[in-house]
């Protein structure tokens, strides 16, 4: 969400006439994240976020933006992509694709307590159950084929040791996505990013309501299980150390399992898949740092966090308790 592309003013008036939402009263570019281009967009009939994507287009855009409409459409707050007089829900901008969403209410929790955590996984559950029906199917963008590639091309750049890590965990990720367990998970669309700073919250501290689930560029057809991992390792994990904080860990799956119950092949994989989340980050935080793109405003993330947590998940395997 840093800003590649520049929008005036007059460029967001003559946008927002076109999808016929009113007056612009306020627009505001968002410096967070680090791939697409991102403004607040204020009008007299309601709020919106802007994304122009830099490089997102095609048949996968189209795959993220109607299943945002699709979990919007079930009851999930999700993002809803406001659509053309013809019936898309994209456009041009500086030719490029770009997309206008609502935006919801609420703002992101970084140090998360049980109760947000909690909210998180019973959200999450609700979000897989309402895309069994969506109808479209697209790989995860970031998958073990795409960690391969990346592993590859960071090759020589990276120190030995990293390099070394990344070829061990790559022929344990090979041999657990051949699998039997493996082949036994549950799949079906997944955001496959949703941390902390992708989830909006409102409400009296200590009493916040979970509002908004953000940024679905990266989703796909993964597992389940993939997802859930995901989000135990940044909303339940010490950064500096790497450590899984196992009370909100186990408080999340809980919460999930009251929505959706865990079969026992995600239970037994859930320690490989922890290190398959650690492992992708880790290798696209190396490659945006590696491989920057210039940007108006750009905050890179520090890769090491995600190699500390890889090497703690691996020597420190954790099951869902029972």
């Amino acid at each position: 969400m840093a800003v590649y592309t520049v929008v005036s003013p007059d460029e967001a008036r003559a946008l927002l006439a076109r999808l016929g939402l009113g007056e612009l009263r306020a627009l505001q570019g968002i410096a967070a994240g680090i791939e697409n281009t991102n403004y607040f967009v204020d009008t007299d009939r309601g709020r919106y976020v802007l994304t122009i994507f830099e490089r997102l287009a095609g048949e996968p855009l189209a795959y993220d933006l109607a299943l945002m409409r699709h979990l919007a459409g079930r009851g999930l707050p999700v993002p809803d992509p406001q659509p053309r007089a013809q019936g898309g829900l994209g456009f041009e901008l500086h030719g490029k694709p770009a997309a206008l969403l609502t935006r919801l209410p609420g703002s992101h929790r970084m140090a998360p307590d049980l109760h947000h955590v909690e909210q998180l996984g019973q959200v999450l559950a609700r979000m897989h159950r309402a895309g069994a029906d969506f109808g479209r199917t697209q790989p995860n963008p970031r998958g073990l084929a795409w960690c391969e590639a990346t592993a590859a091309e960071l090759r020589g750049i990276v120190g030995d040791d990293a390099s070394t890590l990344m070829a061990q965990e790559l022929v344990f990720q090979r041999a657990v996505a051949a699998s039997v367990d493996h082949a036994q998970l549950a799949r079906g669309p997944v955001h496959a990013d949703l941390f902390r700073d992708n989830v909006l919250f409102d409400g009296l501290p200590g009493h916040e309501k979970l509002t908004g689930l953000l940024d679905f560029f990266f989703a796909g057809e993964d597992a389940f299980a993939f997802d859930i991992a995901v989000c135990l390792n940044d909303w339940c994990c010490d950064l500096d150390s790497g450590r899984l904080d196992e009370m909100r860990a186990a408080a999340l799956v809980a919460a999930y399992e009251r929505e959706r119950p865990l079969v026992a092949a995600e239970l037994r994989l859930m320690p490989a898949l922890l290190r398959a989340a650690a492992l992708r980050f880790w290798l696209s935080r190396l490659h945006d740092l590696h491989r920057p793109r210039a940007a108006a405003l750009l905050q890179p993330h520090d890769p090491a966090p995600f190699e500390r947590m890889l090497r703690e998940r691996i020597a420190q395997p954790w099951h869902p308790p029972r």
